[in-house]
């Protein structure tokens, strides 16, 4: 059962990128004082940038369509991806722009306190990017932090018959009305869920967010597992039990594994089997993708806890990019 990803349609990420500085503690404090961190690392961070980390981790082809600052931080955030991976050709560095940095505390139970800071003057401008290239990816995925860019990919890939794949967050949770004409995939945070209807319960949600129109409404709830329903029906997919060490970034290694099913034309279930088990193994280690899976390690995974290992679609390929003319980066 054991392979490398497989060559699916390469996916188109568009959103965040940021660089995480993340210190893990034994325990919160009840009060403001100084405590010392058991273990400390700075890497890439950012929903969007996670996410298309998770997938090329995963064998996957994918882009990263974002933005960062030209300054030394915004740098680091090019090389991670970029060695992880991640084509990085349409991440554009601004003049004068700083790039997102977040700091992390992780504490003994692997709960999380983010401080983030973004650039409240980045461009917002998108004549640039290459929404021409959008009939050729598997399918487009994005976290609403750049409405602007969200819009032009979301909207040619309609136009195209290509999937798209919403991750609704917190701070995204009052735009999902504006994108979900153009949304195939709408994935909520439970928080972001909970703020979506106030006062229903999760049946009443999910109906809710389906009646706009997209095919499939779903909820990423932590350890109480994934829960989705479609016009066909409702389903749901137990989270896997593995030892936590930090829960940053494990929605957004779900959302990059659940595109990358998509793009290989996977049923949902499915797609939430493999994302539900690339989110678990993350927690694993410190920090938002030192603990994403291979493709290998995922099919070892899915094959000892369920008996059934990665579908054929993602094992024996080589997870390129597409030859010269149909890439993603020119």
């Amino acid at each position: 059962m054991v392979g490398q990803a497989a060559a699916a349609s390469p996916v188109i990420v568009v959103g965040h990128a940021a660089l995480d500085r993340v210190y893990r503690i034994d325990a919160f404090p009840a009060k403001p004082t100084k405590v010392s961190a058991r273990e400390h690392r700075e890497e890439g961070g950012g929903s969007a940038a996670n996410a298309a980390a998770a997938i090329a981790q995963l064998g996957g082809a994918v882009a990263l369509w974002s933005r960062v600052g030209d300054d030394e931080t915004g740098l680091k955030v090019r090389r991670a991806l970029e060695h992880g991976g991640v084509d990085v050709g349409f991440v554009r560095a601004y003049h004068g722009a700083t790039t997102p940095t977040a700091a992390v505390i992780v504490d003994g139970k692997g709960e999380r306190l983010v401080v983030s800071e973004d650039d409240r003057i980045m461009p917002m401008d998108v004549d640039w990017l290459p929404v021409d290239r959008i009939p050729f990816a598997g399918a487009v995925l994005s976290d609403l932090s750049w409405l602007e860019g969200t819009l032009a990919l979301f909207s040619e890939a309609r136009r195209a018959g290509v999937p798209t794949v919403l991750d609704v967050d917190l701070a995204g949770g009052g735009l999902f009305e504006r994108f979900a004409p153009l949304t195939d995939y709408a994935i909520f945070s439970a928080p972001a869920f909970e703020k979506f209807l106030p006062g229903a319960d999760v049946d009443a949600r999910l109906s809710a967010v389906l009646a706009y129109g997209v095919r499939h409404a779903g909820v990423t709830r932590g350890a109480r597992g994934y829960v989705w329903r479609t016009p066909d029906g409702t389903g749901q997919q137990p989270t896997f039990p593995v030892p936590v060490v930090d829960t940053t970034g494990a929605g957004d290694a779900f959302h990059g594994a659940f595109a990358l099913c998509v793009a290989s034309g996977l049923d949902d279930a499915t797609c939430a089997r493999v994302a539900s088990a690339a989110a678990a193994l993350k927690c694993r280690r410190l920090g938002a993708r030192l603990g994403l899976p291979t493709a290998n390690e995922l099919d070892v995974f899915l094959f000892e806890q369920t008996g059934q290992g990665l579908p054929a679609a993602l094992l024996d390929g080589d997870g390129l990019m597409p030859a010269s003319g149909q890439g993603l980066a020119g």
